[in-house]
C-alpha cells in the first residue's frame, strides 16, 4: 500500500493514464474511469475496504444527482422538439435588433443552451444564423463564432445543463443550484464581452463562400426560408410558454433559497418546491404544456427515450468520477496535500481550471472534463476532500471552483471535439479555418472567464 509523496505520484500517473485511454485508444470515459479507479485503489487502500468505497463512490453520487441530470436534459429535449428554441430565438431578435446580428445570435445561444445540449442548440439555430447573414448582409463567420461562444458559455456555467449540474453535485452545492446559476450567468458575462468583440474582429479575418453569396440574395426569398424553417416544426408555442420550463425551476429553486434565507419554517412548500428535484420536475410539466400546446404530446414517450439514450452515458460517467473521487478521498491523497498545501495553493482557483483544460484538450469532451474534475475536488464540507485541502470551504468558494472547472473545459475547442466539427462543418469553414475561428474563440473565452473568476475571488473567498 502506497504512502506519502508515492500516494499523489499515483494520482498523476492515474490521471495521466486516464487521458491516455480515452483520447489515444478511444475507451469510453466511463471504462477508462472505472479501471483507473480500481487499480489506484487497489494500490492505495487496504484490499479489504476497495470494494466497499467503489460502491459508495458509484451509489452516493447517483442518489444526488442522477435524477436532477435526466431532468435537466429532458427539459433541454423537449424545448428542442417543440420549436421553443425558435419562439425563443425571435423573442431575442426582436429585442436586440436586426441591426446587431452577432449580439442577437450570442444572446440567442446563451439562452438557449441552458437547457440544450451547445452541439444541438447550433444546429437548431444555424438556419436563423444563415437567414440573418443573409438578410444583413453581415459576416457568416462573425455570426457563427458569436453563436457558438454564446452557446458554449451556459452550456459549461449555468445549470440545467448537465455537466454544471453534475460538478455542482461533486463539489457538495446539489441543493444549491440557484447559486450556481447566479454565479455562471455572472461568469459568463466576462466569457462573452471579450468573444463578442472577437467574433467581430475574426469576421473580417476570414470568409467563406457564402459571405459572397450573400450580398447577392434577395431578401424576401431569405425570409420566405426562413419561414419555411419555422413551418416544419408545425405549431410553434407562443413566447411565454417556450421560455416557461427554464425559468418556472429559477423562481421555484429562488423562492426556496429565500426561505431558506428567512426561514420561513411555517412554510414548507417554498422549500419543497425548491428542492432541485422538484423545481426541474415544474420544469418538465410545463414542457407537457409545451408539447400538448404544440400537438405533439404523442411524441412524449419517443422523446424521453432519446433523452435518456443521451443522458445515460452521463450519468455513468458521473458516476465513474464518483468512485475516483471516493478513491482519492479514502486513500490519504488530501491530507498528503494538505501537508504540503502551500506547494499546490499558490495556484488557488487556478489549480481545477488548469486540470479541467488539460482533460478538455486530451479527450475533447467538456461534459467528461467537467464530471471529472469535479469528482476529484470532492465535497467542499468534507474535511477529507481535495477542496478543503486548496482552501475552498464555502457555498460562495464551491460555485467558483465549478466555474473555474468550466472556464477550463471550453479551453480550448480542436479536433477531438464533436461540437468543433459541427460549427465548423455548418459554417463552411476548413478545418484550419476552423483553428482560427472556433478554437482560438474558445481560449478567449476560456481565458477571458477565469480573468474574471479570478477577479471575483478575491473579494469573495
Amino acid at each position: 500500500m502506497l504512502t506519502g509523496i508515492w500516494l499523489f505520484v499515483a494520482l498523476i500517473v492515474a490521471i495521466v493514464v486516464m487521458i491516455v485511454l480515452i483520447s489515444k485508444f478511444k475507451v469510453h470515459p466511463f471504462i477508462s474511469m472505472f479501471f483507473v479507479s480500481v487499480v489506484l485503489a487497489l494500490l492505495v487502500l487496504p484490499i479489504d475496504s476497495v470494494v466497499n468505497t467503489i460502491n459508495a463512490g458509484f451509489g452516493g453520487t447517483m442518489q444526488y444527482i442522477g435524477i436532477v441530470i435526466i431532468l435537466g436534459s429532458l427539459i433541454g429535449y423537449i424545448v428542442e422538439k417543440t420549436g421553443a428554441a425558435l419562439t425563443i430565438a425571435d423573442v431575442i431578435v426582436k429585442l436586440v435588433g436586426k441591426k446587431r446580428p452577432e449580439l442577437a445570435l450570442m444572446i440567442m445561444g446563451w439562452i438557449v443552451s441552458i437547457p440544450v445540449f451547445c452541439d444541438s442548440g447550433f444546429i437548431i439555430l444555424d438556419p436563423i444564423r444563415k437567414s440573418m447573414a443573409k438578410m444583413t448582409r453581415r459576416s457568416s463567420i462573425a455570426m457563427g463564432v458569436a453563436l457558438s461562444l454564446g452557446l458554449y458559455a451556459s452550456h459549461v456555467f449555468i445549470p440545467p445543463t448537465p455537466g454544471p449540474i453534475a460538478a455542482a453535485a461533486s463539489v457538495g452545492l446539489g441543493d444549491n443550484l440557484l447559486l450556481v446559476m447566479g454565479v455562471g450567468a455572472l461568469v459568463s458575462i466576462f466569457a462573452l464581452v471579450p468573444s463578442y468583440f472577437f467574433a467581430i474582429y475574426i469576421g473580417k479575418k476570414v470568409k467563406v463562400d457564402v459571405d459572397d453569396e450573400n450580398t447577392e440574395s434577395d431578401e424576401n426569398a431569405v425570409e420566405e426560408a426562413f419561414q419555411t424553417l419555422k413551418a416544419s416544426y408545425g405549431k410553434l408555442p407562443n413566447a411565454w410558454l417556450s421560455f416557461s420550463p427554464i425559468v418556472i425551476p429559477i423562481i421555484a429553486l429562488s423562492l426556496g433559497t429565500i426561505a431558506k434565507v428567512l426561514a420561513w419554517g411555517s412554510l414548507p412548500f417554498f422549500a419543497f418546491i425548491g428542492a432541485p428535484i422538484i423545481a426541474l420536475s415544474l420544469g418538465v410539466i410545463f414542457g407537457i404544456i409545451l408539447l400538448h400546446t404544440t400537438g405533439k404530446l404523442d411524441k412524449f414517450y419517443e422523446i424521453s427515450v432519446e433523452n435518456l439514450k443521451v443522458v445515460g452515458p452521463i450519468l455513468f460517467i458521473t458516476a465513474a468520477g464518483g468512485i475516483l473521487g471516493k478513491v482519492i478521498s479514502t486513500a490519504g491523497i488530501v491530507d498528503y496535500v494538505k501537508g504540503n498545501a502551500d506547494v499546490l495553493k499558490f495556484l488557488g482557483i487556478l489549480f481545477p481550471f488548469i486540470i479541467a483544460a488539460i482533460l478538455k484538450v486530451a479527450q475533447g469532451s467538456s461534459t467528461v472534463a467537467i464530471v471529472t474534475t469535479a469528482a476529484m475536488m470532492g465535497i467542499y464540507t468534507d474535511a477529507a476532500s481535495m477542496m478543503t485541502a486548496l482552501g475552498f470551504t464555502t457555498p460562495i468558494a464551491a460555485a467558483l471552483v465549478v466555474m473555474a472547472i468550466g472556464a477550463g473545459a471550453m479551453t480550448v475547442s480542436h479536433a477531438n471535439d464533436s461540437y468543433f466539427w459541427v460549427v465548423t462543418n455548418m459554417c463552411g469553414m476548413t478545418p484550419e479555418q476552423g483553428y482560427k475561428t472556433q478554437t482560438l474563440g474558445t481560449l478567449v473565452s476560456g481565458l477571458s472567464s477565469i480573468i474574471g473568476i479570478l477577479i471575483l475571488s478575491i473579494f469573495l473567498i
